[in-house]
């Protein structure tokens, strides 16, 4: 038997810090849910300002003098590109998307990092033109193309070289039969282009710290080696970002500060045993900034009870579903759900949370704790969906996507609105 807890509890850990019950019903950012989903409809991503700004502060303070960058892959949109360098992080972006975002937000080129796979002539030429701070490189065949755009712009280009695992589909340069070492090569080759560091990425979800550990002494190994050939020693290690998340109770991820001293004490004892000058740290984190400070808000229209397994289960069909969070289809992701319009004396049933879409894996919470009187109408919340759920979300069934609102301190705004049936037309050239 699936255990069962209290269907009106909000964890610390799993929702946003400023989530609380007033009269039964959940707030965020001041505001209660039953007037966001009024006055914004519903499915709504409801992001809570403060807990974003404080995420940045935690990694920040935990960093100390190294770098932070918010990785824009986990959710991005001006202003929340905006929140991320007021509170004094760097930008990484990953595809020509994230980077004209980030430029249209009036952010500084310096302040971005571009990654990305097999990123094209007129991307690179977009980011030199900018002034991007550091390129990351994962491809002879882009080396060659920075190098000749750089040399066209009048410019040098700083560059991480990205390292892959061997035999694998992960960006990056292999580490046997020596592609770092090649790449280094060619790029310390190439007048126009310096070489600022090397890139890792140990993510994603790692939720202890060893997989960062291995990244940082394996970067540490390769910037020795480096030094070692050409005597040019590394001024950064980028070690990428996969921090994890609570998404339920039984989530544990490590806290930022024990993720720092893990890193810098794996780097410095590396750096020391080989004598090399401890280069500066970076660290990409994206999912564990934005991740846990939104929740999507969803109508319940259907509530049947159905059997499973020998245990009284509760199907509950929602308004929203696949398109707007398909990480339960995808990769088995499980999440907190609540009881977000009311407050309830029924019994907990557990339930499993459905979308409206036609297809068998349309779950967007496998196994939900939900009260035995949940009824059409009723508002439900789902915690930790700020990363990865609107920046992937689709049209499946040409659903529209959902609109993203902002809170803090009793005050909504809309961050990206909804789409309409009318902006899925006008791309449709028939």
């Amino acid at each position: 038997m699936t255990s069962i807890a209290d269907p009106d509890a909000l964890a610390q850990a799993i929702w946003p810090r400023t989530a609380r019950r007033l009269d039964g019903a959940l707030t965020v950012g001041g505001l209660d849910v039953r007037d966001l989903a009024s006055e914004f409809g519903t499915p709504l991503f409801v992001c809570d300002e403060a807990d974003f700004r404080a995420r940045c502060q935690d990694f920040r303070v935990a960093f100390g003098d190294d770098l932070v960058s918010y990785a824009a892959g986990a959710f991005c949109c001006r202003e929340v590109l905006r929140w991320a360098a007021q509170e004094g992080l760097g930008i990484a972006v990953s595809t020509d998307g994230e980077l004209q975002t980030a430029l249209s937000a009036g952010l500084p080129g310096r302040i971005l990092t571009l990654h990305g796979r097999n990123k094209g002539v007129a991307e690179l030429a977009r980011a030199v033109d900018a002034g991007v701070g550091h390129i990351v490189l994962d491809s002879f065949e882009e080396i060659a193309r920075l190098a000749y755009l750089a040399e066209r712009g009048n410019t040098r280009q700083k560059v991480l070289i990205r390292a892959g695992a061997a035999g694998t589909c992960e960006p990056g340069f292999a580490l046997t039969p020596g592609e770092v070492a090649e790449a280094a090569r060619r790029v310390l080759g190439c007048p126009e282009l310096e070489l600022a560091g090397l890139h890792s990425h140990a993510g994603p979800q790692a939720a202890g710290t060893a997989p960062f550990e291995q990244a940082a002494r394996l970067l540490t190994g390769l910037a020795v080696a480096i030094r070692d050939e050409h005597g040019v020693e590394i001024a950064e290690l980028n070690l990428g970002g996969g921090f994890a998340i609570a998404c339920t109770a039984q989530d544990t991820p490590a806290d930022p500060r024990l993720i720092a001293r893990t890193l810098t004490g794996a780097v410095e004892q590396g750096c020391h045993d080989a004598g090399l000058r401890r280069p500066r740290l970076t660290v990409e984190p994206g999912r564990a900034i934005a991740g846990p400070g939104t929740v999507t808000l969803y109508e319940t229209g259907t509530v049947r009870q159905v059997p499973s397994g020998g245990e009284a289960r509760a199907q509950v069909g929602v308004d929203g579903g696949m398109s707007d969070n398909g990480r339960t289809a995808r990769c088995d992701a499980r999440y907190t759900c609540v009881l977000a319009s009311r407050e309830s004396t029924a019994p907990p049933v557990l339930s499993s949370v459905t979308g409206r879409h036609c297809e068998s894996g349309d779950i967007v919470v496998r196994d939900a704790c939900l009260p035995a009187d949940l009824a059409p109408g009723d508002l439900l919340a789902v915690a930790a969906t700020g990363a990865y759920h609107r920046s992937v979300a689709g049209n499946d069934g040409q659903v529209p996507r959902p609109a993203v609102v902002g809170v803090r301190d009793g005050a909504a705004r809309v961050l990206i609105r909804r789409e309409t049936i009318e902006d899925l037309l006008r791309l449709d050239a028939g």
